[in-house]
């Protein structure tokens, strides 16, 4: 475990939950009529919701700006930033943040809001829905100590949604792979799409050839699979199974939060 990933989460099994902000300004979905301060409002609510529940972090995602876009529109990170400004003084807990798919945009987020961990996908070469997808750690990570950022932890996802991996090496040799050349603070694993399950083998076969590092479920993790994934997994990130109806697109359901980490908290002992 780095110093990175244990000065954010200590030494458990962090389960950190997703506010998903409405659709920016200049994406196809954004809403005129509601404007910045909907984005604000709907993210307080969930904020608040996400902390009274318990959680161990947060992190904003822009996962409304479909279609994601590889050089994010400075104007989507831009009001990233302002949101979480203006909800800064209400965090309670250590935050996020990740841009899709954009790891500069993501790093430059994390620099101007004071986030202390940043998820991406930084490593592989990817046939996607939106294009071939060839992400640069090494730019990335430089990018990093320019902005005097060298505390932020860094997330990698190794098995990215909506693409497939045009390099067939198993996912376990390129999760072992990506932490011997790029130095990640965790390795995230992921199913197809969000709010769908990483398959238990790929999360066990992760976990097995990275014994020392932190492997987290990234996607798909439910109340009634909870238990079973931190039973094999270093903690997990959590979106739509929070949210009304399981639906990734609702609204966080306060009653559904607090029930996931009632689960999460017996799964760790009482912790």
């Amino acid at each position: 475990m780095t110093a990175n990933f244990r000065r954010v989460f200590g030494a458990g099994k962090p389960v950190i939950a997703m506010v998903h902000l409405g659709a920016l300004p200049g994406t196809p979905l954004f809403d005129a009529d509601a404007g910045l301060e909907g984005l604000v409002e709907a993210a307080r609510a969930d904020l608040r919701a996400l902390q009274a529940a318990g959680f161990d972090a947060i992190m904003f995602g822009n996962e409304n700006d479909r279609p994601y876009e590889f050089r994010v529109d400075p104007a989507s990170t831009a009001t990233m930033a302002y949101v979480i400004g203006r909800l800064r003084a209400e965090i309670t807990l250590p935050f996020g943040v990740n841009v899709l798919w954009d790891p500069m945009a993501s790093m430059a987020l994390a620099a101007a809001s004071g986030a202390s961990f940043v998820r991406e996908i930084f490593t592989g070469t990817y046939a996607s829905d939106m294009g071939p997808w060839t992400p640069d750690a090494g730019a990335a990570l430089r990018y990093r100590g320019r902005l005097g950022r060298g505390d932020l932890a860094l997330l990698y996802n190794v098995s990215a949604e909506f693409a497939d991996s045009l390099d067939r090496r198993p996912l376990p040799d390129r999760a072992r792979s990506a932490v011997f050349s790029s130095i990640p603070d965790a390795v995230l694993v992921s199913g197809q799409i969000t709010g769908e399950a990483a398959a238990m083998g790929d999360l066990e076969g992760v976990k097995r050839v990275l014994p020392d590092v932190p492997v987290l479920a990234n996607t798909g993790v439910k109340h009634a699979t909870v238990a079973e994934v931190l039973r094999i997994a270093d903690g997990c990130v959590v979106g739509s199974a929070l949210k009304h109806d399981g639906h990734t697109w609702n609204a966080v359901d306060p009653e559904r939060a607090a029930d996931f980490m009632a689960r999460v908290r017996a799964a760790r002992g009482g912790r």
